[in-house]
């Protein structure tokens, strides 16, 4: 996995990629990273489902 930061508009952002060439990374600013951060064990039960 490879993580970089950027920025759109003057707000930072995180982008995740699989690796150093995805195509279609994730990409994110503060006020989604919060969100994510407030709601994880929620997260991470959904991706542990089948």
């Amino acid at each position: 996995m490879a993580v970089e930061y950027d920025e759109f508009k003057g707000n930072k952002m995180i982008i995740l990629k699989r690796d150093a060439e995805d195509t279609f990374p994730f990409r994110f600013g503060k006020n989604k990273a919060r969100l994510i951060v407030e709601n994880f064990e929620d997260i991470k039960t959904f991706a542990e489902e089948e």
